[in-house]
Parts: structure tokens; sequence; C-alpha cells
């Protein structure tokens, strides 16, 4: 089987050589082609045309930043046409109500389509070791999960096309929330003077302790958010999302809106393309340093 891989940023590249290593063919497409040098320096054919990905392949794996991306990369011409017979397995953050919608056009340009989106960063795509969450049908689900578990060992078949996009941004507003809070946790006992680890040792023995709390502990005690596995600019726009898509409900969203507010703070203070762990110095802005706060002024 080949695959056309479209979308090789921070988690597309590290997904894609997980296929390589398993010795299944690619084609693949990025928007900007720097990013495929990797791909290309190993022999994956590189095309620089979607269209011609597509054409060339039973399955496509999405992996594109936003439901926009998306349509112009797949549901515009000449790609639409050539989507007839494949199936295009999306594996990005986008609402349910944008997955079903692209859903829709992929069925009538004659193709298949599933939700597979992903929980995890850098690391566990690398090791092939992210949880896979599907929207589909049990047939796609047991037709494509040989595939998907290059990606994680254990897909787990969620419901139809929706259901996946929807845990996954319940999930992705977890990863902001509870940053928040031990930011700001974490902020206020060093204001007051009191050991980190002392305040460390109490969190980890109670049932408030989450590990999350510990991948961020040295970044955000360093302010050394360089090298990121997920940008602060890409949690924001997951955040947007899950906003978006919970005011149709009866929630009082509130709490990630103030969220959301830090969010937007850090990426304002240049902090966009940096690990998202930075929310910290959106909490805690005394202790910038000199090239952030030129970035501010």
């Amino acid at each position: 089987m080949k695959v056309a891989f479209l979308g090789t940023g921070l988690m597309g590249l590290p997904m894609a050589q997980r296929l390589l290593d398993a010795n299944i063919e690619l084609i693949a497409y990025n928007r900007t082609l720097e990013k495929l040098a990797p791909l290309r320096d190993v022999g994956v054919e590189i095309t620089k045309h979607p269209h011609e990905a597509i054409s060339a392949c039973e399955c496509v794996i999405l992996m594109l930043t936003n439901a926009a991306a998306i349509r112009n990369i797949l549901l515009s011409e000449p790609s639409r046409s050539h989507l007839a017979g494949r199936t295009v397995i999306q594996m990005g953050t986008i609402t349910p109500t944008e997955s079903k919608a692209i859903r829709d056009e992929v069925i009538a340009a004659g193709g298949d389509y599933l939700e597979a989106p992903v929980l995890g960063s850098i690391p566990e795509a690398q090791a092939g070791k992210l949880i896979v969450m599907v929207g589909g049908t049990p047939e796609q689900f047991q037709k494509w999960s040989k595939l998907l578990q290059h990606f994680g060992s254990e897909p787990l078949l969620i419901g139809s096309v929706g259901s996946a996009a929807a845990v996954k941004l319940a999930l992705n507003q977890l990863i902001a929330s509870l940053s928040t809070a031990f930011a700001l946790s974490l902020s206020f006992v060093q204001l007051q003077g009191i050991e980190v680890e002392l305040f460390m040792q109490i969190l980890r023995n109670s049932a408030l302790y989450a590990p999350t709390f510990d991948k961020k502990l040295q970044r955000m005690r360093d302010r050394d958010y360089s090298n990121p596995n997920f940008p602060t600019k890409h949690l924001l726009k997951d955040t947007d999302l899950f906003i978006t898509e919970a005011k149709s409900t009866n929630l009082n969203i509130s709490s990630i809106e103030g969220v959301r507010n830090i969010l937007e703070v850090a990426v304002n203070r240049g902090l966009a393309e940096a690990d998202y762990s930075a929310l910290f110095s959106a909490i805690n802005p005394e202790a910038l340093n000199n090239d952030q706060m030129d970035s501010v002024l």
C-alpha cells in the first residue's frame, strides 16, 4: 500500500517517519517545501502539488494545521477531483462540526473519510506511543487499525465522525486549563518565598497531581521555552476551537475563556512559537528577559 501524507510539521514529520520505519511507501506534500527535506533525504517521493499525491495513493493522511488548510489542500480543485476511491484519514485537531462537514464533501466527491486525532507530542510520535482516537464506522476502524497502530499500539474507536474530534478538544482544553492553573500556583508559592521542591513534594503526594506538572516544571522555573513539542500558538488555536464548539452548548465556559486570555497574552509577548509552558510568563511576567521585553515594547 502507498500512502499520501499531507502535512509534515512538528507532529507530521515523526508520524510519517513511523510509516517509513514500517516499510510503507509514502508520497509526501507540505506547503513549505523545506519541511520535506528530512523525508526527501531518505528517498521519500515528494510532490509540489497535493493532487499528485492524492491520485497516486489509496489512503490520504492529513496532519494539517486547521480546517481552512484542509479545505484549501484537499477540497479545492484539482485535488477534489482525485478523491474518488480514496480514503481520507484526518488526524489533525479540528472541531466536530468541521470534521463532519469535511466528511460530507469528501463523500460527495466519491471518497471515504474517517478522523483519527492523536494525543501526545513529538516524543510520543517518534516512539509510536500516541493515543489514537478514531471517529468512523466499525468497518472503517477494522480496515485501517493496522495502519493506525504504527502511531499508537491501541487505537480507540470513539464513535462516529465528530466524536473523536470532540474528545480531542476536551483533552486539549485540559492541557490548557491544567497548565495555566499549575503556572498560577507555582508563581504564587515562588512569590511567597516558599521552596518549590517542598511545594512539589506535597503536590506529588496529593490527588491534585498530574504528570504534566513535572513535564513543564523546569521550563517554567528556567523560563526556557525553546525547542517546543507544542507551541503556544497551537494551544491557543485549539482553545479557540473548543470555545467555538462549546458555545453551542449550555455549558459555562468562563474558565476556559480566562485561560484563552492568558494564552493570548503569551502570544502577544512574542511567545507564539515557544513551548506552551510560556504561558507561565504571561501569568508571572516580572522576570521576562530582555529579548522578550523588547518584543512587548
